[in-house]
């Protein structure tokens, strides 16, 4: 990986939708650097928060910001990680 994982993984989404996904689907959003590419996007996340990642899907936002949302493995709660941060 040739980019900083803090220039790739912008900042977490807490929104009432990233709620639900993190309870209801293991998976937490972020907002990204617009020219990651997935690979890069799973190996920030995993490097920064130590986790294994299972998947990561991407969309552009009509604001030109690029959303991800990665889907953590079974053993890494997403609702932990968030507490973790200081998010929840």
């Amino acid at each position: 990986m040739s980019k900083d994982v803090y220039s790739i993984i912008k900042y977490p989404l807490t929104t009432e939708k990233s709620v639900k996904y993190m309870e209801q689907e293991n998976k937490l959003m972020f907002i990204v650097d617009k020219k990651a590419n997935k690979t890069e996007i799973r190996e920030a996340v995993e490097k920064m928060f130590k986790i294994r990642v299972v998947s990561v899907n991407t969309t552009i936002l009509n604001d030109g910001r690029k959303k991800a949302y990665v889907r953590l493995a079974k053993e890494n709660n997403a609702r932990d990680l968030i507490t973790q941060m200081g998010l929840a």
